[in-house]
């Protein structure tokens, strides 16, 4: 037979690339991007919690095999195809640049992350490294830069899912492991059942007796295959009887106050005036609904983050409108104040308000937003966007844990933005809290999907800890959340409201309250453990390459 060679070929040159050729380079970033949009539809408002599982397949088959550079690359393009719309509201009201920004910088963690996976891809059980991985990218970017950032966390997007139970073995990062590993394991178990079929199709046979296959695969790697989707939803079943909502302290009737603001965007607070005077007259609505047997008596009632713009301390005519609202409703009362101090850093304050004593105890907001409550590198981020200048003046981070004693029930208080943090929240219920409260301000972020993004953070806080959760805002979504994460009563967005329910109390602390970072902790030396492995792999390949 006759070989026909073509001018391209007898010249030398390459062939050029054929439509398929270019289609196949594109592939693998467009799949990465995908990946990344499919992981941010599985989040609240949206209860397609199981989106995560293909979104982590979809990843896997992405960056298994792929070299460390390209691995890094397609990362971040994952990263960018899940952050730009999951962090969509941060530019609501100062424009794209802040948003572009963050995103752009918290992407760089799930290309790290990426690199990672790619690295482990090779390895035996490689979807439980590559879960470690990605719990290890998650736990560094909830520490830094500034403190952190675990908006996103997988965990985060499950709390209507099957694996929600797993909160209350290890929290959020044991969660979150067990979706990644659930997903990258659907892949590999696709992968070892194709691989198996392959290799028999290369079976024949010969005068009606079977020839040896020409090539035969272990059943090892997909029985591990197999358990990377078995064992994570196992687990999670086995850990229904840890979400418990049974009143082991009895219960308490909470009233959360929902006042709303005059109107959207950054200078809600213009009109300080008007938003305290809201939860003033809906406070006072509530008391004559008691009075008149329409609503029952709250043992006592949660005011929002920012209800009081205006210092109580330093302003007698909002301290003498927040005690006779008080007064009226005659519990104990939080309240959620801006002080201003003569000399120093503003605080953004919860004030527990007697009834007859006034103000007895506060609790200063200790993690408090960078660009948000106080601006790092003033100057230099002036160049960019000027809004900085909205925060004229920086507030100072509280260093106590906020735990009120409200007639008789301990409260922990995690204000807003705590809630991402899961020492924050750990705190407050290690320090005796019945009940978590997770008071929020929404305003400057409109009607986009930050809300229930924060809400459901709430709701695994609930599972995670075995408490119930109240969430006061000031415009929307409030909600009362029972141990189990069930939300029993919730307001909508931009509507006055005030909810009153029973609630139970609980003081049993789950495993993931008892161990904190522990888990994270064995998570992380797992990803190490498997990128060493991986290094010491390569330079061992490299060594036998050269001699």
């Amino acid at each position: 037979m006759s070989a026909t060679i073509t001018p391209v070929e007898a010249s030398g040159a390459d062939p050029a690339p054929t439509p398929g050729s270019r289609l196949r380079r594109f592939a693998r970033p467009g799949a990465a991007l995908l990946s990344g949009l499919v992981l941010y539809l599985s989040f609240p408002p949206r209860p397609l919690w199981w989106l995560a599982l293909p979104a982590f397949g979809l990843l896997g088959w992405t960056l298994r095999g792929r070299r460390l550079r390209a691995g890094f690359g397609l990362g971040y393009l994952a990263g960018l195809g899940f952050l730009l719309p999951l962090l969509f509201w941060t530019g609501e009201e100062v424009g794209a640049g802040p948003w572009l920004a963050l995103a752009a910088v918290e992407a760089l963690f799930v290309a790290a992350a990426g690199l990672g996976i790619a690295a482990v891809s090779r390895l035996p059980w490689w979807p439980v490294f590559a879960a470690g991985v990605w719990i290890l990218a998650e736990a560094a970017r909830a520490r830094a830069p500034f403190g952190g950032f675990p908006w996103g966390k997988i965990a985060f997007g499950q709390a209507d899912g099957v694996f929600l139970p797993l909160a209350a073995v290890g929290g959020t990062p044991v969660l979150g492991f067990a979706v990644a590993l659930c997903g990258f394991g659907l892949y590999e178990t696709y992968r070892q059942i194709r691989a198996h079929r392959a290799a028999g199709a290369d079976t024949g046979t010969v005068d009606g007796d079977s020839a040896p296959a020409a090539r035969t695969l272990p059943r090892g790697p997909l029985v591990a295959a197999a358990l990377s989707v078995l064992v994570p939803v196992t687990g999670a079943l086995a850990a229904l009887p840890l979400v418990d909502d049974s009143a082991e302290d009895g219960t308490a009737t909470v009233a959360a106050v929902q006042g709303n603001v005059p109107r959207l965007g950054l200078d809600f607070n213009a009109q300080r005036r008007a938003v305290l005077d809201n939860h003033v007259a809906r406070t006072r609505e509530l008391a004559e609904d008691v009075k008149a047997g329409r609503a029952p008596q709250p043992d006592f009632v949660l005011w929002p983050e920012n209800s009081s713009d205006i210092d109580p301390y330093a302003n007698a005519d909002a301290a003498d409108v927040i005690d006779g609202a008080v007064r009226a409703i005659g519990v104990p009362t939080v309240i959620g104040a801006v002080i201003a101090p003569e000399t120093g850093k503003l605080r953004n304050t919860l004030i527990e308000w007697d009834p007859d004593r006034g103000p007895v105890a506060t609790y200063d907001k200790r993690h408090v937003q960078p660009f948000g409550e106080y601006i790092p590198m003033r100057s230099f981020v002036r160049l960019f966007n000027s809004n900085v200048d909205r925060v004229s003046r920086d507030f100072g981070a509280g260093t106590k844990v906020g735990v009120f004693d409200l007639a008789g029930t301990k409260v922990g208080l995690a204000t807003c933005y705590e809630a991402a943090f899961d020492w924050a929240v750990r705190d407050t219920v290690t320090d005796g809290a019945q009940l978590i409260s997770v008071p929020s301000n929404n305003a400057t972020f409109g009607r986009s999907e930050m809300t229930y993004q924060q809400l459901a953070m709430s709701r695994v806080r609930a599972v995670e800890h075995s408490r119930s959760v109240v969430v006061p805002v000031t415009s929307g979504v409030s909600a009362i959340i029972r141990p189990d994460g069930e939300i029993v009563a919730e307001t909508k967005m931009f509507t006055p409201d005030v909810l009153v329910e029973k609630v139970p109390l609980r003081s049993s602390l789950t495993p993931a309250t008892r161990m904190g970072t522990l888990p994270e902790a064995l998570l992380v030396a797992l990803a190490a453990a498997g990128l060493g492995w991986s290094a010491l792999r390569s330079v061992r390949a490299r060594r036998t390459r050269s001699e």
